[in-house]
């Protein structure tokens, strides 16, 4: 059997909102790890909306040399609309979504699905857990207001999860499938609401230290987004508290 006739094992998920100046690089880097690997996968980049090019430059860097898909959002939908819609069309058993900068080295995809192999159903990357390695840090205000957002999430959410914003997360086929589809938020706090629904619907979730190098073209705002998530993690608590097992 070819590889390329056989099913999917891995989707990476990229979403990707005006990132032709770096996508060169971060695709490189995916498509080198995953031609080392024995199984077959397949990248999709979900274009949120962009205005330089990045859904043709992606098709470009892709073609004849990943299975892949583009997607294109109508409009700048949100990085948790783009995650969702990649998850959800993604054909791989095991799912995967990464920042387009790759703050999170994509070498650490390997420690994700060993979670997920020894029965995890879904496996996140942690920035804060003994064994992680912050190799370059946020700024002393950013990187104490990430702090703060996780004191709060767990307050109030009560998930025990140390580090919910990482963006490197890996999913079972059945856990994509059961979590998704409640998702309801749209922008930077939709990983905390993830994984409270996860733990709701008796997931296990496994944090997985890595390596972590801050990218200084971030575009989460200090001050309106941060403020926008703490509201959010009311909206979550209230929309989610019926979720229960049978709810898959």
């Amino acid at each position: 059997m070819s590889r390329e006739s056989e099913s999917i094992h891995l989707s990476v998920v990229i979403p990707a909102y005006n990132e032709a100046g770096r996508l060169d690089s971060t695709l490189e880097q995916v498509i080198a790890y995953l031609n080392e690997q024995p199984y077959a996968a397949e990248v999709l980049v979900v274009d949120d909306g962009s205005s330089d090019g990045t859904a043709e430059l992606a098709g470009e860097l892709l073609e004849g040399r990943a299975a892949h898909q583009v997607l294109v959002n109508e409009g700048n939908r949100g990085m948790g609309y783009s995650v969702r819609r990649g998850i959800l069309q993604a054909r791989g058993e095991r799912r995967l979504f990464s920042d387009a900068d790759l703050s999170t080295p994509i070498e650490h995809t390997g420690e994700l699905l060993a979670a997920l192999e020894s029965g995890a159903d879904i496996a996140i990357g942690s920035r804060v857990i003994e064994g992680s390695d912050i190799e370059v840090h946020q700024s002393f205000i950013r990187e104490n207001a990430g702090k703060t957002f996780s004191v709060v999430q767990r307050a109030l959410l009560g998930t025990g999860i140390k580090d919910t914003q990482c963006g490197f997360k890996m999913f079972t086929r059945g856990a994509a499938q059961a979590v998704f589809p409640h998702q309801t938020l749209d922008r930077w706090a939709f990983d905390a609401e993830l994984l409270f629904v996860a733990q709701r619907l008796g997931l296990e979730i496994a944090e997985v230290p890595v390596r972590w190098i801050d990218s200084p073209e971030t575009k989460v705002s200090m001050v309106s987004d941060g403020l926008k998530m703490v509201l959010d993690l009311a909206k979550i608590r209230w929309r989610h508290r019926r979720v229960r097992p049978d709810s898959r």
